[in-house]
């Protein structure tokens, strides 16, 4: 892949995560601050973009949205291969159970 490529993909990503999130804004305050790992000032900002400002921010050669699993617990739980249906439902929640938490002290 070019370097072209690669930013033509990062604007694309770019563009659908603030439409998303704009979206999930719109739609359930709560619930999107959530799922989204933002604060209530960022929520602001995306809710009043236009779509004008959305397509020149979603421009730039970096990706506005980023991993918020920084741990090998959440993504050991997230990943776990092999195991059984019903062990991954509950490795699923237990990750999401970690991540809220999280969420709650960067509250």
């Amino acid at each position: 892949m070019d370097t072209n490529q690669i930013l033509a993909e990062i604007r694309e990503a770019n563009l659908s995560y603030l439409m998303l999130a704009q979206s999930l804004i719109r739609s359930d305050r709560e619930q999107a601050l959530f799922r989204l790992g933002v604060s209530e000032e960022t929520a602001n900002l995306i809710s009043a973009l236009t779509p004008a400002q959305m397509m020149k921010i979603a421009t730039g050669n970096t990706l506005l949205c980023r991993f918020r699993m920084d741990d090998d617990l959440v993504w050991g739980l997230l990943t776990s291969h092999g195991k059984s249906a019903s062990n991954d439902s509950v490795s699923r929640l237990h990750a999401s159970i970690l991540m809220a938490g999280r969420h709650q002290e960067a509250a």
